[in-house]
């Protein structure tokens, strides 16, 4: 009930109502301001009262959740609302999932005492993610923050928007449609290779007259060349647009999107201000932040809508030949320009940055376990040789899905570094979790992060890194990993909100590693760096990833 209440206007009226009372039937002898001046005193009285209710009666007293678990060390009025802003991401969530004892929900007050509910077990997550998922949406903040990036697509909209929205997109994330798109994916992983070999015999040319295509080493910075190669793949696999972003190092949207989701502090506590703050004012002040990010945000919005005003002139003129998410979407009639360009934002920014992210990370954990990165290579040397490698569709997708190194490798990683790490739905309306009554405007934290390193869930090794989790014992893939339900596993969500790409992520990911496996070996850069996982909303290092890079082969 604390949460419904408009808190101002009820304190303001009712100490109007009490100071009337006062002066009209205690005290004749007030002076003529004392309407005024006992207005102020209430008001002031009012708020420390409502604070007391707050802080103490409400959630000792009369809160339906005053019973669940929950952690210590609240600060008084912050609670654990910083927890959301902690790094790495999710870190507190998982040490409170390990450490205090529940049965599916871990209770915690946020800013100003907001009630907020971490979820940490699968029967939980189910409840929230399937069986009823519109009873629960984002917050409104953030995603009022998030829309001016991602546009109003999928990841944004809710209710009856986001299930129309979901049904006429989802045919162009058919299984056959991502089996078509192996052959474009390899090429472009194969080309990725071929620009980073490129660099690092440059270098190796300027200290000395190394000219050999192989045992040719060179220290390179992965997540640039990791957002490069994701931009070109998606360029071509939502627009039918060649980017070029592999050869063109001042591609205007790579150079825009990496300013964006540069992980910075700056950012981070911007993002905060924004979701904790009123946003109003926050965006009024003169912070250069706010300009860059108008900036960033109206280049995206310009170069998405010129695409999207190319793509219907050319499907005028041809229109079969036009197979695109954004083809498709324009033929089905559904969409305006607007509507277009909102979806294509959202395609753009999470399908280069979730593989973006997934692939640097996996080249951190194979670079801190050369064991693990040996058994990959000879694995991906013994199936796909580097003068002939597949070249059908059916055949391609047909090796590396049956891969089991491969495969478990890179699932292994989605668990470790889940691209999002922590997701936050407000309880929309009064319902129940587990049987526990949830009030209205109550927080749920669905911390991936947590989720995937939950030792409950994944043993005691649950923040290692063991690929052999999922590798059966007949030796082929699993899709578990090992873990008793699905919902273990939080990196793509369930449900109708899942993400909608993960399939495509998955298979994205699997030509990237595989080529850059056979074609080098690699090792950190510096051997006693401390990585750092950060990010404003999806998990990056720091300060990039730096590795020292050998040529080994080349494929044709």
């Amino acid at each position: 009930m604390a949460s419904r209440l408009p808190v101002v206007p009820t304190i303001v009226l009712v100490s109007a109502l009490e100071s009337f009372a006062a002066v009209t039937f205690i005290s004749e002898r007030l002076l003529r301001n004392a309407f005024l001046w006992t207005l102020i005193r209430l008001i002031a009285l009012n708020v420390l009262l409502y604070i007391i209710y707050l802080v103490e009666i409400w959630p000792r007293l009369l809160s339906p959740l005053r019973h669940l678990p929950r952690p210590k060390g609240a600060l008084p009025l912050l609670g654990h609302g910083l927890a959301v802003f902690n790094r790495p991401p999710g870190r507190d969530f998982l040490r409170w999932v390990t450490e205090v004892p529940n049965d599916g929900i871990i209770h915690f007050r946020g800013f100003f005492n907001q009630d907020r509910l971490l979820v940490t077990n699968p029967k939980a997550l189910a409840e929230i993610l399937v069986t009823h998922p519109y009873d629960f949406e984002k917050p409104a903040k953030g995603r009022s923050f998030l829309r001016r990036v991602l546009g109003d697509g999928l990841i944004i909209a809710e209710g009856d928007v986001h299930k129309f929205q979901r049904k006429n997109v989802m045919p162009v994330f058919s299984f056959r449609h991502l089996k078509e798109l192996y052959p474009m994916m390899w090429k472009k992983a194969v080309a990725l290779t071929q620009g980073m070999a490129a660099e690092i015999r440059e270098q190796a040319g300027s200290i000395s007259d190394a000219n050999d295509s192989e045992n040719v080493s060179g220290a390179l910075e992965v997540n640039h060349w990791a957002n490069k190669v994701t931009m070109d793949i998606i360029g071509i696999a939502a627009m039918g647009r060649e980017f070029n972003a592999l050869k063109n190092d001042d591609d205007e949207l790579i150079k825009t999107y990496e300013e964006i989701l540069e992980p910075t502090t700056e950012k981070l506590i911007y993002f905060a201000s924004q979701v904790a703050g009123p946003q109003t004012l926050v965006n009024r002040l003169p912070w250069k932040i706010n300009e860059r990010i108008t900036a960033t945000t109206n280049t995206l919005r310009r170069i998405c809508m010129q695409l999207v005003q190319e793509k219907r002139e050319a499907i005028k003129a041809a229109a079969e030949e036009h197979l695109d998410i954004l083809s498709v979407l324009i033929k089905s009639d559904n969409f305006d320009d607007i509507q277009l360009v909102d979806q294509m934002l959202t395609f753009l920014a999470a399908g280069h940055e979730t593989t973006s992210s997934a692939f640097t990370w996996t080249t951190y954990l194979l670079a801190k376990n050369p064991l693990w990165q040996t058994k990959l290579r000879e694995e991906i040397q013994a199936n796909i040789a580097h003068d002939r490698p597949p070249q059908s569709a059916d055949e391609l997708s047909s090796i590396l899905e049956s891969l089991p190194i491969l495969n478990a490798v890179c699932n292994e990683t989605l668990r470790l570094y889940p691209t999002v790490p922590i997701t936050i739905r407000d309880a929309m309306t009064d319902t129940t979790l587990l049987d526990q009554q949830v009030p209205v405007g109550t927080q749920l934290i669905l911390s991936p992060w947590a989720v995937n390193r939950n030792p409950h869930l994944w043993g005691e090794d649950a923040d290692k890194f063991k690929p052999e989790r999922w590798v059966s014992e007949d030796g082929k893939p699993n899709n578990n990993g090992g873990a008793e339900s699905n919902y273990s596993l939080l990196t793509f969500l369930h449900g109708p909100r899942s993400c909608i790409g993960q399939n495509f992520a998955k298979t994205e990911l699997r030509c990237l590693v595989a080529t850059f496996t056979s074609v080098f070996e690699w090792e950190m850069a510096d051997p006693n760096e401390d990585v750092i996982c950060t990010g404003v909303i999806t998990t990056k290092p720091a300060n990039g990833m730096h590795l020292r890079l050998n040529i080994i082969g080349s494929f044709q």
